[in-house]
């Protein structure tokens, strides 16, 4: 990234919102703040920002609708900022398209280390999709645009896909009959970290699952390989134009 990263933080704490902007500030960032979700719409509307870092407990719109609304709308990378403890939040924020999150209270210089390598990933934005980015990719009854991370079905039933799902369905269109551990999809969607663990993938699988299976609960596209992990169970192709 050559320009200076633009950072939006979104935390009704004005304490925070200050202590955050003036590290990353002092550290070579921009920063703006926002107190509330309407005050972040405004924010963006206005301008182009690099990394939001959210938190979960706002009042009105909270961080996890925030999040959701930001992810299928493909906005920029999060970052969630969540109450120690609260793992259900974690694992939910993480499968509807978070990068990354950090419990308070936290330690400002791992904060600026987690944004500095969600940026990394963000400079390469065709990396998730590997070989297959600027294609349309043919599995079962489905066709991925990976320009605009949508898919369609042959009954014309259309899906759109947060930032993590497009991810993990990438990994698995590249490696089609493949058995991948959690571990290796942990490894290849997000880069391993300490905070992510292996019920974070089965909890997307799952998601995606219900977009892409007819019936998810005896899943033939994705299936579960006993002791192993998962398979994309069948065969991949590109569509010419």
């Amino acid at each position: 990234m050559t320009e200076i990263p633009h950072i939006l933080i979104v935390d009704d704490h004005r304490e925070i919102r200050d202590a955050v902007s003036r590290y990353l500030e002092k550290n070579g960032m921009r920063a703006t703040a926002a107190r509330d979700a309407v005050e972040m719409d405004a924010r963006l509307a206005a301008g182009r920002f690099d990394l939001i870092i959210l938190d979960i407990m706002m009042p009105g719109e909270d961080g996890l609708s925030v999040c959701r609304r930001l992810s299928s709308a493909g906005g920029p990378p999060i970052l969630m900022l969540t109450a120690l403890g609260e793992d259900t939040d974690r694992i939910v924020g993480l499968e509807i398209g978070a990068d990354d999150y950090l419990p308070k209270p936290f330690n400002p210089r791992e904060l600026l280390a987690r944004i500095k390598a969600i940026l990394r990933r963000a400079d390469t934005p065709e990396q998730p999709a590997g070989g297959l980015s600027g294609k349309r990719i043919a599995f079962a009854d489905w066709v991925l645009d990976t320009d605009k991370r949508s898919l369609n079905s042959g009954g014309g039933a259309e899906e759109e896909l947060t930032t993590a799902e497009f991810r993990l369905l990438a990994v698995f269109l590249q490696r089609p009959r493949m058995v991948l551990s959690r571990d290796e999809l942990l490894d290849l969607t997000a880069g391993r970290s300490p905070h992510l663990f292996d019920r974070t993938i089965d909890n997307q699988v799952s998601r995606l699952r219900r977009k892409i299976e007819k019936d998810p609960s005896k899943p033939h596209i994705i299936t579960t390989v006993r002791g192993g992990g998962y398979c994309l169970s069948v065969d991949v192709h590109e569509l010419a134009g």
